[in-house]
């Protein structure tokens, strides 16, 4: 009877008391760049997922339209599963090495915090960052598009994001030893375009040529599609520049968004004008590829160069980049399907050697951390690129390798001629 007659107070003492225990940490953010960050994100996403599904599809064979928007699909669901378990926290945990990032935040764990020097949640930021990490093996479907095996792309894809990508966005984003060192990547030049644009190379050379190579090239199926995955590409890289900045900033943001838009608009044309002059008639695919070309180059020194140097940047990535797309495919007869070395790896070192150059003040840029200059950012530039390129080639060759042991890497010569889209169930 007693225990009975103290249960009212216990009850009143407990409900007092369970606050205190069932209390999620304070986090104290700016609602305005959380909002951004949140809507760069998804339109990042918008980029990668329909974007580049629409862009590749209206390129490659009607008979293979089908097989890439499931491939990126696919890709997109895996490494974004994969990013949440552990990938975040290999490029991004607070207390990991200059190498390789701990496994505090695995499955996002720890994240209901605000990283220092930010205004907005960990886990705004993880979102965020998981964007880009989608989009570098999503832009390396293009390398082995019309002959690679469905099961093969989803494995190699998962254990790439997790061994390469995760691990260069450490050293260069993530507070590794490329960071220390003082390296400007605004918004992916490294971790997302140099990549993907030497692992294309090393697959491409991996898997062969397509049966029906062709080194003058492959008749797009619908230009129109591929337009319009352009267009949506063009918003995406728009947002993941300006959501790069991590603040809703005039500076930082609109600064980013503006010279983004200026590079890839200057480079189009240029590549139209080139195309002009070669064969006496601007080309779509010249105009597409050249806009490519200037968001590639620009990502890394989108947020620390001017206007100026922005022109500079699309202009020189439709040159160069024009020039390595017409070597790889005519000269060399690489079957890179898309393109994908030549404007994402040749435009990425563009874009990272000329961000030593064009952040100095006398173009309009904003400088250098305190005791660097042009000649030893441009040595920090250099050891990056190197670095990143030399992990990404020997990663990417064994890991290809290795899941070809268990799943081959190509179709069989018959769907290849049928077309990929023959195994695949149509809505």
């Amino acid at each position: 009877m007693r225990a009975l007659k103290l249960l009212p107070a216990a009850l009143v003492l407990g409900l007092i008391a369970a606050p205190a225990y069932a209390q999620v940490p304070e986090v104290l953010t700016d609602s305005g760049n959380t909002a951004w960050m949140l809507s760069s994100a998804l339109f990042v996403l918008m980029a990668t997922v329909p974007g580049f599904a629409l862009f590749y599809a209206g390129r490659v064979r009607a008979k293979n339209m089908l097989s890439i928007p499931l491939q990126i699909g696919a890709v997109m669901a895996v490494v974004s599963a994969l990013w949440i378990a552990i990938g975040y926290s290999i490029a991004f945990s607070a207390d990991g090495g200059d190498w390789l990032g701990s496994l505090s935040n695995a499955m996002f764990a720890d994240t209901l915090a605000v990283r220092e020097g930010q205004s907005i949640g960990e886990i705004v930021f993880a979102l965020f960052n998981m964007m880009p990490a989608i989009l570098a093996p999503v832009i390396l479907v293009g390398a082995y598009a019309e002959r690679a095996r469905f099961g093969w792309v989803l494995v190699f894809s998962a254990l790439w994001s997790l061994m390469v990508y995760a691990p260069v966005a450490r050293w260069t984003q993530g507070g590794g030893w490329l960071a220390d060192m003082g390296v400007i990547d605004f918004a992916g030049g490294l971790t997302v375009h140099l990549t993907a644009g030497v692992a294309a190379l090393v697959i491409a050379l991996m898997i062969g040529r397509r049966r029906d190579f062709d080194a003058r090239g492959v008749f797009a199926s619908n230009g129109v599609v591929s337009l319009g995955g352009l267009g949506l590409i063009w918003i995406g890289w728009l947002a993941l520049s300006g959501g790069s900045a991590l603040t809703a900033s005039d500076l930082g943001a609109g600064s980013a968004i503006v010279n983004t838009h200026l590079a890839a608009c200057l480079s189009a044309l240029v590549w139209a004008a080139l195309d002009r002059r070669r064969y006496g008639h601007a080309t779509l695919s010249g105009f597409a590829l050249g806009a490519i070309a200037g968001h590639v180059a620009i990502s890394a020194a989108a947020g620390s160069v001017g206007p100026l140097g922005a022109l500079i940047v699309g202009a020189l990535a439709a040159i160069l980049c024009r020039t390595m797309f017409g070597l790889i495919q005519s000269k060399l007869s690489i079957d890179d399907a898309m393109g994908v070395f030549a404007l994402h790896g040749t435009g990425a070192v563009v874009g990272v050697m000329l961000t030593a150059i064009l952040s100095a003040s006398a173009f309009d840029g904003v400088g250098y951390a305190d005791g660097a200059g042009v000649l030893s950012q441009l040595v920090i530039q250099l050891v990056a690129v190197g670095a990143v390129a030399a992990w990404t080639a020997v990663a990417t060759l064994i890991l290809g390798y290795a899941v070809s042991a268990a799943l081959p890497m190509r179709v069989s010569a018959e769907v290849e001629e049928r077309g990929l889209d023959a195994l695949i169930d149509q809505i």
